[in-house]
């Protein structure tokens, strides 16, 4: 039996296995052009109640798969949100142009701004002027970077006061 199912090569295994023990089995299964399937393998009965051979059916899942698999997906970035939401750390997430996307409560902390006042904020309104040109080349440069290492500056407070701080830098990539 030849078949376009991928990572599936148990077909006539499985159908034996069938007729053997008279208990369906079902598999999802995926074929080469990426469709998804609830493969199900049953014993057929003739009326005289006489086991012939097997029924093979799919049912295509392919709507319920990329359902769940974008679940699981949005369940991973709600637990990596619940980490960042719940250190102590002051964590915050900017673009390749500054704009500050994320701010957790460690960093209202730290720097005395709320979240909604350092989403209106570009990283550079935070870094002092004197530093500014050497920390903004430096972030450029860990953002490249496969091997991201801390390093010692200094930071504005919301009151303008000057803070020392150890930036710890992770380059976030998708599509």
């Amino acid at each position: 039996i030849m078949t376009n199912l991928v990572d599936y090569d148990d077909l006539v295994v499985d159908v034996q296995k069938v007729l053997d023990t008279l208990i369906p089995i079902e598999h999802e299964v995926k074929t080469k052009n990426n469709y998804s399937y609830l493969m199900k393998i049953q014993p057929y009965r003739t009326l005289d109640n006489v086991i012939e051979g097997a029924v093979i059916s799919f049912f295509n899942i392919t709507e319920i798969v990329i359902m769940r698999e974008e679940l699981q997906e949005a369940n991973k970035s709600s637990r990596l949100a619940v980490v960042v939401r719940d250190a102590i750390d002051a964590i915050t997430v900017h673009d390749m142009q500054g704009k500050i996307l994320a701010w957790n409560p460690g960093a209202q902390k730290l720097y005395g701004w709320s979240e909604e006042e350092a989403l209106q904020m570009n990283v550079k309104d935070r870094i002092p002027k004197n530093l500014q040109k050497e920390d903004i080349k430096k972030l450029k440069e860990l953002s490249q970077s496969k091997i991201l290492e801390s390093y010692k500056t200094k930071r504005l407070t919301k009151d303008s006061k000057e803070i020392e701080i150890s930036v710890i830098s992770s380059a976030l990539y998708n599509e």
